[in-house]
């Protein structure tokens, strides 16, 4: 995988406003089933991972754990990001390609 690429494309998600960023919005948008897929990072808290994991398998909504907090909140010109959800079908779809 080419994280570089993947950072890349998450902050063109962003642009696009297909992208929540943070603890509360994403479980917001995970409850409003707006979420096609869950970036968690890898340094996120414990209780964080539990709570997204629980949340995810209860819905079967697709999750991959993946790079740290800094790096997740810097490609889309925030402070650290622990969690980001992806609310755009093929775009989620081109995600999980990169992660394969």
């Amino acid at each position: 995988m080419n994280e570089e690429r993947l950072y890349s494309f998450l902050g063109i998600i962003k642009k696009a406003g297909k992208l929540a960023a943070g603890y509360n919005n994403c479980i917001f948008d995970i409850k409003k089933d707006k979420c096609k897929l869950l970036i968690i990072a890898e340094n996120a808290s414990d209780n964080t991972k539990d709570k997204f994991e629980s949340l995810c398998k209860g819905r079967k909504l697709s999750y991959f754990i993946f790079g740290d907090k800094e790096r997740l909140g810097s490609c889309i010109g925030k402070a650290s990001m622990s969690v980001l959800a992806i609310k755009d079908e093929n775009m989620s779809k081109v995600v999980q390609s990169m992660f394969e």
